[in-house]
């Protein structure tokens, strides 16, 4: 059985970064990444759907190491792949990567204080040892997407799509197209559809909050005739760090204004007579919800335009030409996709024991949002719901590296997040009410009332924590394989003897 100091599961965004942090800042230890597909890229190499792009800015989504240094601020993408694998190839990542490998299974042995990872390849079943397992997979299944059980689905005689699932070379030229969601999958979907389809209408059973980005600046080639282009990159990805958490406080400081001003922005864009209160003013607070970008505009260009349209309505039942609505209103369609949302999974789905007991993810509770109780040597990446995923996965990273090298300095074999606090309430990992969040509350770890179990989502915080906090806190409890302590045990016996 092959043997690795560390193994990453998941080559996507989050998995070369911490490969890029490993060798760097651990540059002895022995690592290889497992990526279930055939190429590297994660979600950017999975989702095909028209406009597929970025919801973030990509001087905060790109890596603080490798600073994103196109004029795209919202990226498509292919653009974020091609960038991943850019990454991967300057550092040398690339030859550590073992592609088609899919983990289904690991297993903990406290004796000798290894994970043995049961993995699918096209040969068979593989098994592979580690000392550290860094679980980089990402937070939903990848071989499906969620559709509710649609009354009357069996009677539509079209196609019905999930966008998780986007054909190849699909052509939708001239057809009536119904997306169901309000999301940011659908409302990139819409606009980017409207160059082929007849008619484009999101059906919504109740809308989302929405702020314009612009797709490309040149402020960066700007700044860089001053100071010097690589410098104006890193200076830009602070100012738009430091841009995103100040929103984001003032905000959730103030939502009702903040709920108007969002609204007004939308009122702009639209015809005066438009029912803004009915199609785009939700029933919860901005960032209850993660907001939905719209680069430049670009669904509401669309409506204004007349190519698309918005339905704000419930579904009585899909029929044969389309889908009729609690109102009595029928939407033809020729094509109906399901932007309908994710399955979230903890551990890219893999199941997980220690010493022959099954854990119970949903059981367990987040120390400091990136590992898991009672799990030993183990973290797992999640990034933030208020600002860029990639902003947290470093940060993540930073830590890991910290916490092998002091185990290492103080010749430790293992380290498990332990909670004993009898008094520490279970609260869901995400403070988010998204139905896809909702759905898979039960499976999930929970995050604890206090810290350090607690997913703060703030970047200025983590860094407190993550970058420069204590690793030997009280909470990660540090100790030897049992088999080497009960070695050392039995030599002082006999020493003593």
């Amino acid at each position: 059985m092959e043997h690795f100091d560390v193994i990453i599961v998941g080559a996507g965004i989050s998995g070369i970064g911490a490969a890029h942090h490993l060798q760097k800042y651990c540059p002895g230890k022995s690592y290889a990444v497992l990526e279930a597909r055939a190429e590297m890229g994660g979600t950017w190499d999975l989702f095909k759907y028209p406009g597929i792009r970025s919801d973030s800015d990509m001087f905060t989504l790109g890596y603080g190491f490798h600073p994103w240094r196109d004029a795209k601020v919202i990226a498509d993408g292919p653009s974020i792949k091609s960038y991943v694998e850019a990454t991967a190839k300057e550092y040398g990542i690339e030859k550590h990567i073992r592609f088609s490998t899919r983990v289904e299974s690991m297993a903990f042995d406290s004796a000798s204080a290894r994970w043995t990872v049961t993995a699918k390849t096209p040969l068979g079943e593989k098994k592979l040892a580690c000392n550290f397992l860094w679980m980089c997979s990402g937070y939903y299944r990848y071989s499906s997407g969620y559709t509710p059980d649609f009354p009357g689905a069996a009677e539509f005689k079209g196609d019905v799509i999930h966008p998780q699932l986007w054909p190849e070379n699909y052509d939708y030229s001239g057809k009536e197209v119904v997306v169901i969601g309000s999301g940011a999958t659908a409302v990139t979907l819409i606009p980017s559809m409207t160059d082929k389809a007849k008619h484009v209408t999101m059906l919504q059973r109740s809308p989302s909050w929405f702020f314009n980005l612009p797709q490309t600046s040149n402020i960066a080639e700007r700044m860089s005739k001053i100071v010097g282009r690589a410098l104006a990159f890193r200076l830009l990805r602070w100012w738009r760090i430091v841009f995103q958490q100040i929103m984001y406080a003032m905000i959730r400081a103030r939502p009702e204004k903040a709920g108007e001003n969002l609204l007004n922005l939308v009122r702009e864009q639209l015809p005066a007579s438009y029912d803004v209160e009915r199609h785009f003013h939700p029933r919860y607070n901005p960032w209850d919800q993660r907001l939905c970008v719209v680069p430049d505009g670009d669904l509401f260009k669309a409506i204004k335009s007349g190519k698309a349209s918005v339905e704000t309505d419930e579904i009585d039942r899909w029929v044969e030409d389309g889908i009729r609505l609690k109102s009595g209103k029928t939407l033809k369609a020729d094509i109906i996709i399901t932007a309908t949302g994710l399955h979230l999974e903890a551990m890219g789905g893999a199941r997980a024991n220690i010493d022959g007991r099954e854990v119970d993810l949903g059981k367990t509770f987040t120390y400091r949002g990136f590992a898991v109780s009672d799990l030993p040597n183990l973290a797992f990446v999640f990034g933030y719901t208020n600002s860029s995923w990639t902003l947290r996965a470093d940060l993540i990273s930073r830590y890991v590296v910290r916490l092998l090298n002091f185990m290492d300095k103080n010749s430790y074999d293992v380290a498990t997040p332990v909670n004993d606090d009898p008094t520490l309430k279970a609260e869901p990992f995400l403070n988010l009410s998204s139905g896809y969040i909702m759905r898979a509350v039960d499976r999930l770890p929970k995050q604890g009332d206090k810290a350090p179990w607690r997913n703060p989502q703030s970047y200025f915080r983590d860094i407190r924590e993550l970058r420069f906090g204590r690793i030997d806190d009280g909470v990660m409890r540090f100790s030897k394989a049992a088999a080497k302590a009960a070695a050392q045990q039995q030599n002082l016996a006999v020493a003593a003897e």
